[in-house]
């Protein structure tokens, strides 16, 4: 209990600083919102004396600095020239996000979290620098740079997770490439990137939200898996096949949405590159759960037959969130 109420503090500030960089009317203001939502995350990084959260806070502290350090210095040039500065700008909010080609620092980052921060750094932490990258994404120079980035995130999210063994590298590459949608949806419409983050958020957290559950930490815990239950033995590769965006799981809505909208702007080389990427992605998470399925012996399946115990109701709410695609398909493919 003394743990959990520092640890709430510093989230309650981590949003207070999110909300005042969104709600500012000022690049200074903003750079306030980031700055105080750094230096909030920073403690909640380092809540244990661990090595690696030592590592990952500190190489964290170290590129977020470095991001904020470009808006100052950017917010100087703004007096000499205006597309200059605001391109400076989209560099350090794009290396905040984690986004390529300022993708390097996040899967190393990540390796060193636990679940519970993972879940923020991929959900919470997004939110401010893809707003202020959505204010500046009125200016139209700012799009073909946001198109050149949301290409090469696809790219580098997928090759980096395909001989990546590392769950929490995984996940991080998982996110650089859905951030190659989510980049390419700014272009687009603000509704288009807000919904497809929702989505992303509800699906990434309900991955990781098992694997606490389930008490998933490596690969081989993964892979040693074993339930008596056929339920629990499928509910982390469905979530995981919906994260991947396979059809017609609730992660594949969204992408469906921009997919027809792309077509309805004829943005067709970045759509070939975000589908490429994307069927690779879907490769290695079939390859991550081909011997995770393959494993499940054949005791296990007749001690769930004639095992009565009740499924458990956590671990079915959160696949049931994953499984809205089958549902109501409709009003989203037309939406």
């Amino acid at each position: 209990m003394a743990i959990l109420t520092p640890t709430i503090s510093f989230l309650m500030i981590l949003i207070l600083g999110t909300s005042i960089s969104i709600s500012s009317s000022t690049w200074f203001g903003a750079w306030i919102g980031l700055e105080l939502n750094l230096m909030s995350f920073i403690p909640l990084l380092a809540v244990k004396m661990s090595s690696l959260f030592s590592e990952a806070s500190l190489k964290y502290f170290l590129i977020q600095a470095l991001g904020s350090t470009i808006i100052i210095m950017s917010s100087s040039l703004f007096f000499l020239f205006l597309n200059l500065p605001l391109f400076f700008v989209l560099t350090a909010l794009l290396l905040k996000l984690g986004a390529a080609p300022f993708y390097f620092w996040f899967p190393e980052v990540m390796s060193g979290l636990s679940w519970f921060q993972v879940i923020i750094l991929m959900t919470i932490q997004k939110i401010a620098p893809m707003i202020l990258i959505s204010y500046i994404s009125a200016y139209s120079f700012i799009i073909k740079p946001l198109i050149l980035s949301s290409i090469l995130s696809a790219l580098v999210g997928a090759f980096g997770g395909l001989n990546n063994l590392n769950l929490r590298k995984i996940l991080a590459f998982s996110s650089v490439n859905h951030m190659s949608w989510m980049l390419i949806s700014i272009c687009i419409s603000d509704n288009m990137w807000l919904i497809y983050f929702c989505f992303y958020s509800l699906i990434s957290s309900s991955v990781v939200v098992l694997f606490i559950f389930y008490q998933i930490h490596s690969l081989s815990d993964l892979l040693t898996f074993k339930t008596h239950s056929i339920f629990s033995s499928l509910s982390i590769p469905l979530v995981l096949l919906s994260l991947g965006g396979l059809p017609p799981f609730t992660g594949f809505l969204p992408k469906w949405l921009i997919i027809q909208v792309m077509m309805n702007s004829s943005m067709y080389v970045p759509l070939f590159f975000l589908l490429f990427s994307a069927l690779i992605t879907l490769y290695f998470y079939l390859r991550l759960l081909t011997p995770f399925i393959v494993l499940l012996n054949s005791s296990t399946v007749i001690l769930s037959k004639l095992n009565s115990s009740p499924l458990n109701f956590f671990p079915l709410l959160i696949v049931s969130l994953n499984f809205i695609g089958f549902l109501v398909p409709m009003p989203f493919i037309f939406l």
